[in-house]
């Protein structure tokens, strides 16, 4: 499973659990609707920096670390 697919599919959860909707969430996130959308369908066409505020509403974190590690 590419990494953006299993990240929109946490995302969605976290967001489900939280029960918010993906316009409430886009709009504490600053973000469109279209953009949560796009991340948790997985495709890949969403602004690292959207992803980075959406997480922060969600209480999540993005970890980047070496293929090594």
């Amino acid at each position: 499973m590419p990494e953006i697919t299993r990240i929109g599919r946490a995302f969605a959860e976290r967001r489900i659990a939280l029960r918010l909707t993906q316009q409430t969430l886009a709009d504490l996130a600053g973000v469109s609707r279209s953009s949560v959308q796009a991340l948790e369908r997985g495709s890949g066409s969403i602004k690292f920096g959207s992803v980075i505020e959406i997480a922060e509403v969600l209480g999540m974190h993005v970890d980047i670390s070496t293929a090594s590690e």
